[in-house]
């Protein structure tokens, strides 16, 4: 009864310029020599049989995917339009439930660094069977390592058994002294690891998600299409997750990166004596606590600390490594002939 969905779409700008449209960060071997989807598949060995398999991506992603990912090709399945997680898990969820009515879903993305593949699977069987045992909507929850403002927060609630509690609310990207004090708190990081069945699912979209619930109808007919242009686009954690008070929290006991900017290759890759991440021929002198990425010509760090360099694709991109996570902000200043590659 266990299957799995597996979010690839986006087009990962918050890497450019070595991520591309065409070859978006998920394809990429950013933490190691092989792709976070294809590590995201490899972490579903022996927890879920690649026939069961879902991957919810976009056109231009679909062909990549398929000579990537050792799944049935017609498990890809292609959005019509991005319409953010909300009509994707609801698609893919209730895809899974017509090719088997009991389906247990297990919903992750493609662009995570797990280093402990054992510890992450006891964690997801404890969340489906939670999900099954109470008939909630389970999310993974990771102790927090530092007050980062950029993800969103759970808050524990009582307890239903010794793993599982109810969810008293979300907090969404809080500032550092709201993050610190969420911590203190017994706060956990909204990881995007959750666990249901596509019954629960559906029931809960039906009673919260008007956004949602008013394109089942197509979704039930087979009309994929007439359901993304009905949709109104909307994330699972906004229109499901947080209006329903049948979602339940499982702590992960795994290290999980979701590995968003490039700031965030200091914590998944290896670093030199100076602290510096230099993937490529980069060369480092007298260089601190730098990350610097090239897809060919050599790239010399001399004298400098907490900078980004990246060159790839034809460009070349230097930048604070504080300001990683404003990249897009960059980009959108940007003609199309030097922001497009």
């Amino acid at each position: 009864m266990r299957w799995a969905v597996l979010l690839a779409g986006g087009s990962g700008t918050r890497f450019w310029p070595l991520s591309t449209p065409a070859n978006p960060k998920q394809l990429l071997p950013l933490a190691g020599l092989r792709s976070t989807a294809e590590a995201a598949i490899d972490r579903l060995t022996g927890l879920v049989e690649p026939g069961r398999i879902l991957v919810v991506t976009g056109q231009a992603l679909a062909g990549p995917l398929r000579k990537a990912l050792p799944i049935p090709a017609d498990n890809i399945l292609v959005e019509p339009r991005a319409a953010s997680t909300g009509p994707a898990l609801l698609w893919a969820s209730l895809e899974a439930q017509r090719r088997d009515p009991d389906a247990e879903v297990l919903s992750l993305h493609a662009d995570w660094v797990i280093p402990d593949p054992d510890a992450f699977r006891q964690t997801a069987i404890a969340a489906l069977e939670s999900a099954r045992r109470h008939d909630r909507l389970v999310t993974v929850g990771m102790v927090p390592s530092r007050p980062e403002t950029g993800y969103g927060y759970i808050v524990p609630g009582p307890e239903l058994d010794g793993s599982t509690r109810r969810v008293a609310r979300f907090v969404e990207k809080p500032d550092g002294a709201r993050a610190l004090d969420l911590i203190a708190a017994g706060a956990l990081w909204n990881s995007g690891l959750f666990a249901w069945t596509a019954a629960r699912l559906r029931s809960e979209v039906e009673r919260h998600t008007p956004e949602l619930a008013r394109a089942l109808p197509a979704l039930t007919a087979g009309d994929v299409g007439r359901f993304f242009a009905t949709v109104t686009p909307v994330s699972i954690d906004v229109g499901v997750l947080e209006r329903s008070n049948a979602v339940a929290v499982v702590a992960g006991a795994f290290h999980w990166d979701d590995v968003g900017t490039w700031e965030a290759l200091s914590r998944v890759r290896p670093r030199d004596a100076g602290g510096n991440v230099l993937v490529g021929p980069v060369h480092a002198h007298r260089a601190e606590d730098c990350i610097a990425w090239s897809d060919g010509d050599p790239v010399v760090l001399f004298g400098v600390r907490d900078i980004v360099v990246v060159r790839a694709n034809g460009r070349v991109l230097v930048m604070n490594r504080a300001d990683a996570a404003r990249l897009k902000e960059a980009l959108d200043t940007l003609p199309p002939e030097v922001r497009d590659v």
